[in-house]
């Protein structure tokens, strides 16, 4: 729980910073005979559609860390014994990672107003997060046919739960994609197309860190750290 809580403590404070810089704690009706930007020259502001999305990404972050959270807590029942990780999970993960390579080279590629290279990474990109929706489905069969099912074992549940949740999320990243590839299919890609590209490849590589944490966490690689964590803060 104390992780928990200084996870989200930082995720918070991040949020505060960030909200800050863009003035939204300013009060402009004290601020007589300073109406001026105060903003370096030449320094643009965020956007809104990334604060937006910086803001999600908060609340999934504070999401996941309840449900690890939650995870650790149940670990100490006497019912609990682990699930088997499916050797597909390498694949899958390899996989996702591939995904947030191909949108990043789609953002840097768009940025260098090399439409037809962009096009190509984010067609693949798509390609690669549906490949490991399918390979996340393959993993929950395989669970199921070796008798690891939902209502038999407290960390299968967690499992499901909290694996179909990043696949959720996956869904609505690839949603996402969708439209920026038919919105930019013809024509040249303006700063409206990149800043697009650029929100799709910040999730993408959001979503991917989550599962390193959430595969180290099914595996049991991350329970020493806690464990760490636990008696740095006590």
């Amino acid at each position: 729980m104390n992780v928990t809580l200084v996870f989200l403590a930082v995720v918070f404070a991040i949020a505060a910073w960030w909200l800050s810089r863009q003035r939204l704690f300013s009060k402009p009706w004290l601020e007589v005979g300073h109406a001026h930007d105060p903003r370096p020259l030449g320094r643009p502001s965020i956007p809104p559609a990334k604060i937006g999305l910086g803001v999600f990404l908060a609340v999934v972050a504070a999401l996941f860390s309840l449900f690890i959270s939650a995870y650790f807590m149940r670990m100490a029942s006497t019912d609990w014994w682990s699930t088997p990780m499916p050797k597909i999970l390498w694949l899958n993960t390899a996989i996702l990672a591939l995904g947030s390579l191909l949108l990043h080279a789609a953002r840097v590629t768009a940025e260098q107003h090399r439409e037809e290279a962009s096009r190509t990474a984010m067609i693949a990109a798509l390609a690669a997060g549906l490949a490991f929706l399918a390979g996340q489905v393959f993993a929950w069969r395989e669970l199921s046919d070796a008798g690891f099912l939902l209502a038999d074992n407290p960390a299968n549940s967690f499992f499901y739960m909290i694996s179909g949740m990043h696949g959720l999320h996956i869904l609505g990243g690839l949603f996402a994609l969708t439209r920026v590839i038919v919105k930019t299919r013809a024509g040249a890609m303006g700063d409206k197309a990149v800043l697009s590209i650029t929100l799709c490849a910040t999730y993408w590589h959001f979503m991917l860190a989550v599962w390193l944490v959430l595969y180290a966490l099914f595996s049991g690689w991350a329970n020493d750290f806690v464990e760490l964590c636990r008696s740095l803060l006590t």
